[in-house]
């Protein structure tokens, strides 16, 4: 998962990277998206608590093939990322007020689940090696 800061964005914009993007309300229903030429999707979390960004990037994922970014936008904690990744989130834009450094190490934390999630739907114990 990428993690970006809001000086990350700031650049990019002025550097005029700017692929198919859509913004998506956090109350949106996804299964009525056209998606046709999307590259990017961001979702946004007004408040931390408020989780059904969640819910949307694993329907994108999941249900809706989305094979492109989904980016996390909004009040970002680091305390959600893994969620977020195992949820379907490939990019996420952190609160001002967190560290990418400790993002990453949380990211790190876990080399494995027991569950399947958005992008790895095979549970653990049916693996093979």
């Amino acid at each position: 998962m990428k993690l970006l800061t809001a000086q990350d964005i700031q650049a990019s914009a002025e550097a005029g990277a700017n692929p198919a993007v859509l913004a998506v309300a956090n109350d949106a229903d996804v299964q009525t998206l056209d998606l046709a030429g999307v590259e990017r999707i961001e979702l946004t979390f007004p408040k931390f608590a408020d989780g059904r960004a969640f819910s949307q990037a694993f329907e994108l994922r999941r249900h809706r093939g989305f094979a492109g970014v989904i980016r996390a936008t909004g009040d970002v904690l680091v305390d959600q990322l893994v969620q977020m990744k195992r949820c379907g989130f490939s990019e996420a834009v952190l609160r001002a007020d967190q560290d990418p450094a400790v993002g990453q190490k949380l990211l790190q934390h876990y080399n494995g689940f027991y569950q399947g999630d958005a992008t790895d739907l095979q549970p653990r114990f049916a693996k093979t090696a």
